[in-house]
């Protein structure tokens, strides 16, 4: 493993996230009215309270290059000055239910499904305007500036592809300007060119792993000064693998400002919702950008609940122990049979099963949300993809680990009426698990991006 003397220590204030303001702010009104400008009427009747300061500010042990401090004070100073106009911006917008357009618009966030749809709509008009991510240059492909872009990890290709895509409008064209940094490298490539074949239960260790990433930082840590004044706190890593928590485990100091965009979301081991992004899984197939959506009118929904899938881990063994193929409302498989289709069945059950299976995600969330299907979430510690924006609590059912007995129970006593605004709300935030190339506004990609955005926001560098 490298050794590491560029980390600078850091001073946390340990203040509510500026990212919960979302909740705190949460409006009652579905219909916020645009703004052309802040002295408009609609804003000048009601002064909001001055915005946040940003909450979490890093210090730095003040090793930075003499020679060019005068020209880094200046240009984080810039930076500085336009997050917080944003920060504004978005308090404003959050207390005010109005927002400042920004371009044609073909949509705007309404209802419960959203926390504060006027902030959330005014942050990412902010976002788009100075968001800008560099991803460092070095390093070779396949482990580097490649990842897989189909099946059940092909978010992590596709995310990575984007970003280095020229057409990204998020890419910062001069690592000066940017607000974050990429460590461009593929988790699950490494375990594919540097693992495998697996010749012994030696073979299964994170030591290999842990030295590239780490390797790596060292050498664009020595090269640019980016990494050293904020040890890492405006830098971040984008993995769909089981393994990428793993990661930081042999240098949790170094990386304790590191932010992790993961699929495996789990709180029980060191993922943090203040820090870390949530990643989607969803299984991408040859050819195409997700699976077909073959869902039908709740009316025409004749099963209850529905789950196919493989005994991955405890929580499906508990879930067989009690339902596989006992029960024609509640339709649990192990396999299915091959006259039947997965997809077609989502399409027809009012709710669909979604089990953790080795680690917390499954892409059934993702897949039920496509089929019109209201996900059951059965997993105990599953920081849920854009927690900061949606109330998944509108438009999912969640169902702990221990009431898996219960389930039948639990979704016939949900109302008819709850059930078709569950559902609904179900097919209105489809839009945000979409996955378009180029990306699209307010799709999966672009609310990855505002989900980084969010905490990036949050955080002040060193002047």
């Amino acid at each position: 493993m490298a050794d590491f003397s560029c980390t600078a220590p850091l001073l946390i204030y340990p203040i509510i996230l500026f990212i919960l303001f979302f909740s705190s702010l949460r409006s009652q009104f579905d219909s916020p009215s645009p703004s052309s400008s802040p002295s408009s009427s609609s804003l000048s009747c009601s002064t909001p309270p001055p915005p946040p300061p940003p909450l979490i500010k890093y210090f730095d042990n003040g090793s930075r290059n003499r020679s060019l401090e005068k020209k880094k004070k200046k240009c984080f100073k810039r930076m500085e000055e336009s997050l917080a106009k944003a920060r504004a911006a978005i308090w404003k917008a959050g207390r005010s239910r109005t927002y400042t357009p920004y371009m044609n618009e073909s949509f705007f966030p309404r209802g419960a499904v959203y926390r504060n749809p006027s902030a959330f709509y005014q942050s990412h008009i902010e976002m788009e305007k100075i968001f800008k991510i560099w991803t460092y240059e070095e390093g070779e492909k396949p482990l580097f500036h490649s990842g897989p872009m189909n099946l059940i990890y092909g978010i992590e290709g596709q995310f990575m592809d984007e970003l280095e895509s020229k057409k990204c409008p998020f890419a910062a064209r001069r690592p000066d300007e940017a607000m974050l940094f990429f460590i461009p490298v593929s988790v699950v490539n490494i375990i594919r060119f540097v693992y495998r074949p697996y010749t012994s239960d030696a073979s299964y260790s994170r030591d290999r792993l842990q030295g590239l990433v780490s390797d790596y930082i060292q050498v664009i840590s020595r090269k640019y000064p980016f990494w050293n004044q904020s040890s890492g706190a405006d830098h971040f890593m984008v993995s769909c693998h089981d393994w990428a928590p793993e990661i930081s485990a042999a240098n949790p100091k170094f990386f304790e400002h590191f932010m992790r965009v993961l699929c495996n979301a789990n709180t029980s081991e060191g993922f943090k919702p203040v820090r870390d992004v949530a990643l989607p899984e969803i299984y991408v197939p040859f050819g195409m950008l997700g699976p077909p959506r073959l869902g039908h009118p709740p009316a025409n929904r004749s099963i209850l609940a529905f789950f196919a899938g493989g005994a991955h881990g405890e929580v499906r063994n508990i879930l067989f122990h009690h339902w596989k193929e006992k029960d024609q409302d509640v339709q649990v498989h192990e396999y299915l049979p091959k006259t039947l289709n997965y997809t077609e069945l989502m399409g027809k059950s009012k709710f669909c099963l979604c089990p953790s299976g080795f680690e917390v995600a499954s892409p059934r969330v993702v897949e039920s949300i496509y089929a019109g299907c209201v996900p059951v979430i059965i997993s105990d510690n599953y920081s849920l993809p854009f927690g900061d924006v949606l109330e998944w609590s509108q438009f999912s059912v969640h169902i702990p680990i221990t009431r898996i007995p219960e389930i039948k129970t639990i979704l016939r006593a949900i109302p008819m009426q709850e059930y078709l605004k569950k559902q609904k709300l179900v097919m209105q935030v489809q839009r945000h698990f979409t996955l378009n190339r180029p990306a699209k506004r307010f799709d999966v990609l672009h609310m990855v991006l505002h989900s980084m955005w969010l905490r990036r926001i949050n955080i002040q560098l060193p002047l």
